[in-house]
């Protein structure tokens, strides 16, 4: 599964990442505006909003790609990691296939 981060932190980018590796995502981190915007962020299963730290006009762009694509947003107003996780822990229940996170127990 592969999510998108719109805004953020530049210093957070391998950050990011890592945490949404942990969650089993392949994440793409655009942290300013880049050429070609909705060109880069292909189709992924979420896009996450980092709100405070990001311009209208990324905010925009992002939303109207995920909206193309039929996915999913979640807005973030702080760009910290705890709200990172918060917001995978909400779109991740724990259903798939490959989810490590998914615990049975059988006692």
């Amino acid at each position: 599964m592969s999510v998108v981060i719109v805004g953020g932190n530049e210093r957070m980018v391998t950050q990011y990442k890592g945490i949404c590796k942990e969650f089993g995502y392949k994440a793409k981190v655009f942290a300013k505006m880049t050429t070609d915007f909705k060109r880069k962020i292909g189709t992924p299963d979420l896009v996450i909003l980092f709100t405070n730290t990001v311009a209208h006009k990324l905010v925009n762009s992002a939303v109207q790609e995920a909206l193309r694509c039929n996915t999913d947003v979640i807005r973030c107003h702080s760009s910290s990691s705890c709200a990172l996780k918060k917001a995978l822990e909400y779109h991740c229940n724990g259903s798939c296939q490959e989810c490590e996170r998914l615990t049975c127990d059988l006692s």
